[in-house]
């Protein structure tokens, strides 16, 4: 079932770049999100005026380590949308922007306290979340197509998961919902401009 949706999410992102003009869309995929998580991610970011641009964007961990070694999983899907108002001209300097979000996780034996509490590497989660919040960031050019964009937010995330004894096969504990405020995300992005 997650393949289909990573399948859709792709084939949703790529689907109107056949009608794409000059420096109206960029692909993007953000390195820092990439290599913290080890996760495939590809974003593509259209022109909607000189100022307006709207991306959207995903990533999709599908590795499982050995289990006999190691009880830790980061398996998950993330999918993000964001309009973004450029201050100068879009994809040139400085940004705003608004983003929502949506995530299907299974985690185990990870310190993430802000998500799950201080005694998070002790257990698995599997479950869901969605949220929003707000971004600052700024596009910096490399070259004719090549840029560099840096990214920060802060907003909402509502978690819902189910709580398990972190070994394989762990026993169910409970369910429960968490009201996440704080940074909802960070990235330094490595961009094309297709021109």
């Amino acid at each position: 079932l997650m393949r289909k949706q990573y399948i859709i999410i792709i084939l949703l992102l790529f689907s109107g770049i056949s009608k794409c003009t000059a420096q109206k869309v960029a692909i993007k995929t953000n390195l820092f999100y990439g290599l913290y998580t080890r996760t495939p991610n590809l974003g593509v970011e259209w022109g909607l005026s000189p100022r307006g641009t709207l991306e959207l964007g995903g990533g999709y961990n599908w590795f499982t380590p050995n289990q006999t070694t190691s009880h830790q999983k980061l398996v998950h899907w993330l999918s993000v949308a964001e309009y973004r108002y450029w201050t100068c001209e879009r994809f040139n300097g400085h940004f705003w922007g608004i983003h929502v979000l949506g995530t299907q996780y299974n985690i185990a034996g990870h310190k993430l306290p802000l998500l799950f509490g201080s005694d998070s590497k002790q257990f698995r989660y599997e479950g869901w979340g969605a949220g929003g919040g707000i971004s600052y960031g700024y596009h910096f050019f490399l070259g004719n197509h090549w840029s560099l964009e840096a990214s920060i937010g802060i907003g909402y995330v509502r978690l819902h998961y189910d709580k398990f004894k972190c070994e394989t096969c762990g026993e169910k504990i409970n369910t429960e919902n968490r009201n996440y405020f704080g940074p909802t995300k960070a990235a330094i992005s490595l961009v094309y401009l297709i021109k």
